[in-house]
């Protein structure tokens, strides 16, 4: 059979379109991930900004001002500084495991992100477990700060790393009993099945009045799992030098620094998603896209305003968790873990014993 030079063009043009599609698939693969990936550092640097400008105002001096506008470029700078600066080990730590800790800490929190509902649809992975996969996610970011202290052979160091060991397993407890909760009274423990139950009556469906007690338990919990004042206590400048971070420099002790923020943004999303109706503008019966007269799948508008309604929510936790810091003054160990044991675990099993009669009583 001989195969003319029209059918051999032909072939060609198929092969070399199918092989374009193959690349075009793998890149679209990775483009939600990097999208996602880079509106966290955007995310990141906006909060390091509001905090230090938030914390002036409060102290009434000065903020940062000469990096970019109104310095909105000073925590850029400070970690292009990190980054250039010599990465110090300790002689008689171990290096492997000295290396790992941060790394483990910032990827545990970074896969949260990926269950937390921007918008309609708008997610990287609805699962029907999200809300307890970011609990089990999120019990391992304490995994590599106890290794960080453990394995830099530094007293304070390694006090640091219980500390912050004990102090995640005293709070996540009465966390994880509050998204319980959650679960429980919107029959699903998807975070975009959760958004949807709060949006049936708009700013009166929000969770906030329906779990009150829940709603001020894992703020509370929130904060100490963030380790904001007043929980900072693993890493105590005035008992510990830095804790964990003592023997940390340059670019390592820079992960450490935006893992406490990402986790801190993270906690604020999952405060918007849980308690306050996700990206819903809360106006019964009415949804942002029927508001403005807008399909609701497919309009760019409807999903931006979504995006925007779920962060102004989120910023708004991170701004009382901002005054926190400079408002209340850091607590000791022991009152740290009887806050912990000794009320908001029986308060919050408490409120999972009501949740669960009214949902049997409503059956």
């Amino acid at each position: 059979m001989i195969i003319g030079t029209t059918e051999i063009q032909t072939i060609n043009s198929f092969l070399k379109s199918e092989s374009l599609k193959e690349v075009y698939g793998l890149i679209w693969l990775f483009v939600p991930a990097l999208t996602l990936i880079l509106g966290i550092i955007i995310g990141v640097l906006v909060i390091v900004w509001l905090e230090r400008e938030i914390s002036a105002a409060i102290q009434q001096r000065i903020g940062p001002e000469y990096a970019g506008p109104l310095g909105i470029l000073q925590a850029l700078a400070d970690g292009t500084k990190l980054l250039f600066k010599e990465d110090l080990l300790p002689s008689r730590g171990d290096i492997r495991l000295f290396s790992i800790g941060p790394s483990i800490a910032v990827i545990s929190i970074v896969l949260s992100y990926l269950i937390i509902p921007f918008g309609y649809r708008l997610v990287l992975a609805d699962l029907s477990i999200g809300v307890f996969l970011w609990i089990s996610i999120s019990s391992i970011a304490p995994i590599g700060l106890l290794i960080s202290g453990y394995v830099s052979n530094n007293k304070y160091s390694f006090l640091g790393g219980l500390r912050a060991a004990a102090q995640s397993i005293s709070y996540e407890i009465p966390l994880t009993l509050c998204v319980l909760s959650i679960s429980l009274l919107s029959n699903s423990s998807s975070t975009v099945d959760i958004v949807e139950v709060q949006s049936k009556y708009g700013f009166w469906g929000w969770n906030m009045w329906r779990q009150p007690i829940g709603f001020i338990v894992f703020l509370i919990s929130s904060l100490a799992e963030c380790e904001r004042l007043p929980f900072d206590l693993p890493e105590a400048e005035e008992e510990l030098v830095a804790g964990y971070q003592t023997e940390y420099s340059g670019i390592k002790y820079g992960l450490f620094y935006i893992a406490s923020y990402l986790n801190l943004l993270v906690s604020s999303l999952f405060v918007t998603v849980l308690y306050l109706g996700g990206w819903n503008i809360s106006i019964p019966y009415i949804s942002v896209p029927e508001l403005f007269g807008i399909n609701k799948i497919a309009s760019v508008f409807g999903i931006t305003l979504g995006i925007f309604i779920t962060l102004a929510k989120a910023y708004l936790f991170l701004f009382i968790s901002i005054t926190t810091r400079w408002t209340l003054p850091r607590m000791r160990m022991d009152q740290l873990l009887n806050l912990g044991w000794k009320f908001l675990l029986p308060i919050s099993l408490g409120n999972l014993l009501l949740t669960t009669s009214s949902q049997l009583v409503s059956l």
